[in-house]
């Protein structure tokens, strides 16, 4: 990349500032050109140097995270990543701040083990630089001192595709699976608005942080027609259903009789993720094949692209949404380049693809 990311922290706490700014100085793509303590404080540092993206905590003196993030929004747009600690209620502020124009959010850093901090490093290192790439495009090179030196695949978690193995048979039962990164909350919410209640069953991996999926799901369900709800080991993936994958829970199809049903692991970062979307795109090409439609949305990296591909080499139809209608053509870019998409289409075709493909 040409040049470094501009980060600017705003935190009401010392050690968190202290914690991130260690972080994301230690990623060679990325400079941290200041902090803040509230936002009066960062709107005076806005005003000497404009940085590429604001990481912003919800609760602080003077003026609440959200309330200045639409401030930032309304006057000058610019990439905010909301950060927020593990509670219920930082979970429906995440999603109000989400509604609000926050391209992505992150969890404060825990650091109770040094694999906690390598984990939140990558985390928050690659969610800094993809809500930059919304904007200005930044590629996703490089690798911090923190970051593990090899990317692990979803060969950890589930045995690559044997050469040569039968998928399962087609049957009436179809099923769609999804993922998504960076600019993926509001385009599902898009998408899902869109879909009948009789809708085929879909999992979804939304690369997002613990305890904020189910606040996700939960706004999701009383905006759909479709029921929507955070997974759960062993739920059934049915017509008119939606799950999401728990974050920092692997979610893996797997097929009992003519039902489809998911498991919920753990395990290290796939991807550099967790959940993956390749982890759950390889268990529906080896359970579903021919059954399932396989699509890859908006986000950075390239999570997904080996599973879409692996979909379509069982069978499956397989969706890259299209460049147009990304906040990040970074996922979909990386499958078409493997070949992995049947097609490449808008964010608003997405809903008639589903319906049609459980006729």
């Amino acid at each position: 990349m040409s040049r470094k990311v501009k980060v600017l922290i705003v935190d009401d706490s010392a050690s968190v500032r202290q914690t991130l700014t260690e972080i994301l100085s230690a990623d060679p793509r990325i400079a941290v050109i200041g902090t803040a303590a509230d936002p009066f404080a960062a709107a005076r540092r806005i005003g000497k140097e404009i940085p590429d993206v604001i990481t912003l905590d919800v609760s602080m003196p003077l003026m609440d995270g959200i309330t200045f993030l639409r401030k930032i929004m309304a006057q000058r747009p610019i990439p905010v990543v909301m950060c927020s600690a593990f509670t219920e209620e930082g979970s429906s502020l995440m999603i109000e701040a989400l509604d609000a124009g926050a391209v992505d959010i992150i969890a404060k850093p825990r650091i109770d083990t040094r694999q906690q901090l390598i984990e939140a490093g990558i985390r928050i290192c690659d969610t800094v630089i993809a809500a930059a790439a919304a904007r200005l495009r930044a590629s996703n090179a490089g690798a911090g001192r923190l970051l593990p030196e090899k990317k692990l695949t979803a060969d950890v978690i589930m045995p690559p595709p044997v050469s040569g193995r039968r998928t399962a048979a087609r049957t009436t039962e179809r099923i769609v699976c999804i993922g998504a990164s960076t600019g993926g909350t509001e385009a599902l919410r898009h998408l899902l608005q869109a879909l009948p209640k009789d809708s085929p069953g879909i999992a979804v991996v939304q690369h997002m942080p613990e305890n904020f999926t189910a606040a996700f799901a939960g706004r999701l369900d009383s905006l759909c027609a479709v029921a929507v709800k955070e997974a759960a080991d062993g739920d059934l993936v049915t017509r008119g259903r939606v799950l999401i994958a728990p974050g920092n829970r692997h979610m893996l199809l797997h097929r009992n009789g003519n039902n489809y049903r998911v498991a919920i692991k753990d395990g290290p970062l796939v991807t550099r993720h967790r959940p993956s979307v390749d982890v759950l795109f390889r268990s529906a090409a080896q359970y579903a094949g021919p059954n399932a439609l396989g699509i890859l949305m908006t986000g950075m990296g390239d999570d997904g692209a080996k599973g879409l591909l692996e979909m379509r080499q069982a069978g499956s139809a397989t969706i890259a949404q299209d460049e147009a209608s990304c906040v990040v053509f970074g996922m979909p870019r990386e499958a078409i380049a493997l070949g992995a998409a049947d097609r490449v289409l808008p964010l608003d075709a997405l809903a008639g693809e589903i319906v049609k493909s459980g006729v």
